[in-house]
């Protein structure tokens, strides 16, 4: 079966661009998994990946897996603009434990289907684990077609994330690989969980699950079994997040930012976040309390 239901872009908990929050990333991913997420990814966008040395990279992956051990598949992010650090990432994040790799295109330079296809053909046969295609074309200069993930697909890949935000590249998707039983279509965009799952997709990677676990878990099982009342309910409060949460304060970051002022006002991690990046002041991090406080209770007076 391919990869699916809930599996929260993990935040990495950190306490300077150099030191992870360990006590942190321990509560994090207890509470992550007291909330019964399918899988874990790990290094992603909301991750901050891209923005951490190799080696705090290593470390951070290295303590998670030790702290998942096993319960759930850990995938991991290899993205990078050097082709061969992705290669030593994917064969030092095996070691560490993990189960599954994702392979965004490299960022930077813009590249075309063709190249893109190339780069996969002498990525995958280097890659120690099954790995998953990972589109998101705001931060790659690429928005990967449907021949393209076909041959992602025809060399092993066991599906893909977009996080394109267009949800007829999703419908796309599902439709185009209806008949793959081993791979796996999955939306990074929140707002499209429900679109995603009743066509026939396999589950989300929502940034918001890190805060509310549960919450997302529920909507799940709710679009599986067509609790329609419940997928109404869950659908509001994860477009207020989207609403408010996200686009808190002033900056484009307003989503990783968000969710990890979040986790500091549950007292689960530190809200620092890696260069370039700047946590929110006290004015913006009260406004997230009165919100987070605010959307806690609804989601425990349904319950």
């Amino acid at each position: 079966m391919p990869i699916n239901g809930i599996i929260p872009p993990v935040a990495t908990p950190l306490l300077n661009d150099n030191e992870i929050d360990e006590q942190g990333l321990e509560r994090l991913v207890n509470h992550l998994l007291e909330g019964g997420v399918h899988g874990l990814f790990l290094l992603g966008t909301t991750g901050e990946g891209t923005s951490l040395s190799y080696d705090l990279r290593k470390r951070f992956i290295n303590k998670a897996c030790r702290l998942v051990n096993k319960k759930v598949p850990v995938l991991a992010g290899i993205s990078d603009t050097v082709f061969e650090n992705s290669v030593r990432m994917a064969h030092e994040y095996k070691e560490a434990g993990a189960d599954m790799l994702v392979v965004a295109p490299p960022f930077y330079n813009p590249l075309s289907q063709a190249e893109m296809q190339h780069y996969l053909d002498d990525l995958a046969p280097r890659l120690p684990l099954p790995f998953l295609l990972y589109n998101i074309p705001s931060h790659t200069k690429i928005n990967i077609t449907l021949k393209t993930a076909i041959h992602a697909r025809d060399l092993g890949a066991s599906g893909i994330k977009d996080s394109s935000g267009d949800v007829n590249n999703i419908l796309a998707l599902i439709e185009t690989f209806k008949n793959s039983n081993d791979f796996a279509v999955l939306t990074g965009t929140e707002v499209h969980i429900s679109q995603t799952l009743l066509n026939g997709g396999h589950g989300a990677v929502p940034g918001g699950a890190n805060i509310f676990p549960g919450l997302y878990v529920d909507f799940y099982y709710a679009i599986k079994n067509k609790d329609y009342n419940k997928i109404n309910f869950i659908q509001n409060v994860i477009l207020q997040i989207n609403k408010k949460l996200y686009h808190m304060g002033e900056f484009p970051s307003g989503i990783i930012l968000g969710i990890k002022s979040a986790l500091k006002v549950l007292n689960i991690c530190s809200d620092y976040a890696a260069h370039p990046l700047r946590q929110y002041d006290e004015q913006v991090r009260g406004e997230i309390k009165k919100l987070i406080l605010e959307l806690d209770a609804t989601i425990k007076n349904d319950n």
